[in-house]
């Protein structure tokens, strides 16, 4: 087994990435994930980490983990400077923080030349996401941010059949993200996910567009190659005393002329993780849910519809590139955001067709304006603003 090299095609032997991570100690839900799809391709090992501020449980996160105590830390910024001078110190860091720590703690590792691999939304806040993007910019390490969606199979499909010409000229796009779990005051009753995930000094200002309107913003860019030219944003905060969004409705117009919207909400009683997408164009139609992530529906225009499934018939050749099991059993959730530190660990190693599908900076920084745009039209009553979306 081996890994391709740098742009002349030469090959390397195989090796694993030695990998840290900041965040993600006892009782955190995507630090598990991480380190899960960090694993699952074979591509990484966990080496170190500031697993929590606290150095007891800093100590325990890492013991439940295996890791050497000398390389459990307690300060990010000693993790960073320590891990860097080392012989075998850490290549790449996955960044697993409330948002609001996102941007210091991504610089720190991008100064010291470490690849950093970040949750979404890359910062809290737009003026955090101009200082991280002049860091990533001095920088020679990668910024990879895991919108993990966009690693589906399906999805990769989906983009292609619409690179490919099959959907003509699109018309109309619509996203919906609806989640229940926030339909009650859970961060009143000292639920951790939900304290932070509710708190605009965390969380940045966004509380539903945030933490799943990002993932419905960067999907439609992603499948469809559109950009939005302006956006209105009617935002709702529907639970007494909560302080950020937890139901929004998204209209957006395109730089291309198609129109789309966006509904992204965590108090939609019934519903568990409701990612979907829907295109439209002048020659057919392309639907998927995430909740059954296998299955591509396509549309032509004047036939009957036609299911796509991955790995069987009428997948394409990327869809098969991150299609691990036979067609029939399950693959999802953390299959594809292994898929994303698949491309990660080839990104770091040279490969050339690495930066084609990764998300990095720039995704990032969108996701981030767009997240800024909503909040703005929403203070404004809906008006429609123009989303600031590439980096300074």
């Amino acid at each position: 087994m081996s890994d391709i090299g740098g742009m002349s095609g030469e090959r390397k032997p195989f090796r694993r990435i030695r990998l840290g991570m900041v965040g993600g100690g006892r009782e955190a839900f995507i630090g598990g994930v991480h380190r899960i799809a960090a694993r699952l391709d074979d591509r990484f090992t966990l080496m170190a980490g500031a697993l929590s501020s606290d150095r007891v449980r800093a100590r325990e996160s890492g013991a439940d983990l295996g890791l050497d105590p000398k390389r459990c830390y307690d300060d990010y910024r000693k993790m960073a400077q320590r891990e860097a001078r080392l012989a075998e110190g850490i290549e790449a860091v996955a960044v697993v923080t409330p948002n609001h720590l996102h941007a210091p703690v991504a610089k720190e590792f991008l100064r010291s030349g470490i690849h950093v691999i970040c949750d979404k939304p890359l910062t809290g806040t737009l003026r955090e996401a101009r200082g991280l993007a002049a860091a990533a910019r001095k920088s020679s390490a990668r910024l990879i941010v895991t919108y993990n969606y966009s690693a589906y199979p399906m999805i990769r499909q989906a983009r292609a059949m619409i690179r490919d010409g099959a959907l003509g000229a699109l018309r109309i796009v619509r996203a919906e993200y609806a989640q229940d779990w926030l339909a009650a005051p859970l961060e009143r009753e000292g639920q951790k996910q939900a304290s932070w995930r509710t708190d605009p000094a965390r969380s940045g200002g966004g509380g539903a567009i945030g933490d799943i309107g990002t993932h419905a913003f960067q999907l439609i860019g992603f499948v469809t190659g559109l950009r939005v030219a302006r956006l209105s944003a009617d935002l709702d905060s529907f639970v007494p005393g909560r302080t950020v969004d937890d139901n929004a409705h998204i209209r957006l117009d395109f730089a291309e002329g198609a129109r789309g919207t966006i509904w992204a909400s965590q108090v939609a009683v019934g519903c568990e993780n409701g990612l979907s997408l829907r295109i439209f164009g002048e020659k057919g139609a392309l639907s998927w849910s995430q909740e059954e992530p296998n299955r591509l529906v396509h549309a032509p225009l004047g036939e009957a519809p036609r299911l796509v499934t991955r790995g069987g018939a009428g997948a394409g050749a990327e869809a098969a590139a991150v299609t691990r099991v036979p067609a029939g059993h399950p693959e999802g959730y953390l299959e594809a955001f292994a898929t994303l530190y698949r491309e990660a660990a080839d990104a770091i190693l040279g490969a050339p067709t690495s930066g084609e599908t990764l998300p990095g900076l720039a995704d990032g920084y969108a996701g981030v304006a767009f997240v800024d745009a909503c909040l703005r039209s929403g203070r404004a009553d809906g008006r429609w603003v123009v989303p600031a979306l590439d980096p300074p």
